[in-house]
């Protein structure tokens, strides 16, 4: 189950804060802010697909992730790869390197950390 847009906005303000109440939350929006009503309903919503738990303190929820976002980015990287890309994690890189206008120290470094990997892998 994915994320809509707006819930992975929430997300990202949540894995910055790391535990927040709603009004944390509202603030890392940009003018104009989303209602309260709003993103209580979005925070229900991302709490009932497994996305999002909370700790009561009285009347008031803690928000936080259940999922890093790193796990979230890889899913997500994965279904692209394997959509558009045949499954290939080589094609992917390919078209990434080509398409990216990465610099060439950018490109020296991803050259370098391919090594290592390579090395660690024999």
């Amino acid at each position: 189950m994915s994320l809509t847009n707006a819930e992975e906005q929430v997300m990202k303000h949540l894995w910055k804060l790391e535990k927040a109440y709603m009004k944390n939350i509202r603030d890392e929006y940009q003018d104009p802010k989303p209602k309260s009503t709003t993103l209580a309903t979005l925070l229900k919503r991302m709490i009932d697909k497994g996305y999002v738990g909370f700790n009561q303190h009285g009347s008031n929820r803690e928000y936080y992730s259940k999922v890093r976002k790193e796990e979230y980015f890889s899913s997500h990287l994965s279904k692209v790869v394997k959509d558009f890309f045949n499954d290939s994690a080589s094609q992917f890189a390919s078209f990434f390197t080509r398409e990216s206008n990465m610099s060439v120290t950018e490109l020296e470094a991803l050259k370098a950390e391919i090594e290592e990997r390579i090395k660690n892998h024999k």
